[in-house]
């Protein structure tokens, strides 16, 4: 995938998907099952002085640095302090054209299940109170909306001051 090419024209639009369910702040969002490569218990993190707010901190993932993104701070949310439900997603997903390992801090991770694009939607262009371009998606399931975010998007944002040192998968 080049830089330029995003989730939203790379990925299905259309059929099922298999994710990984998880939850920040009481909204549902939804990876892509073949980005996770572990879920792990939250673990001791080095803050890292001048990082981008959104990935202020790494962690230590088989023996490799490599860095916590707060997703609630990209959607605008309150950072809270971790509970004993909070977990950290480990995935793989390109950032700049290379596959780059990325923990990403959860409230609670609910479920691996299937989405079908089909009930899905794009985000509206008003009314929402996230950035449009930071969401892939909205799929309808069960009642709720569930959010695939646009992770291209997030990582590759113009208003990171300083890119953080990302760890590529080997």
């Amino acid at each position: 995938m080049t830089p330029t090419q995003t989730q939203a024209t790379s990925a299905p639009t259309s059929g099922e998907i298999e994710v990984l369910t998880f939850e920040m702040q009481d909204e549902i969002f939804a990876l892509e099952a073949t980005l996770v490569r572990e879920i792990l218990d939250m673990s001791p993190l080095t803050m890292v002085p001048g990082a981008p707010r959104y990935a202020t901190a790494v962690i230590n993932f088989r023996g490799k640095v490599i860095p916590l993104a707060d997703l609630r701070i990209s959607f605008g949310m309150k950072a809270e302090a971790a509970t004993i439900e909070s977990r950290i997603v480990v995935i793989e997903t390109p950032i700049d054209g290379t596959p780059t390992l990325v923990g990403l801090l959860t409230d609670r991770v609910n479920e691996v299940t299937t989405l079908d694009l089909a009930n899905s939607e794009p985000p509206p262009s008003i009314g929402m109170r996230w950035r449009p371009d930071y969401i892939r998606c909205l799929v309808k399931r069960n009642g709720q909306f569930v959010i695939l975010p646009n992770l291209d998007n997030i990582f590759a944002s113009p208003k990171r001051s300083a890119k953080p040192q990302l760890v590529t998968a080997a």
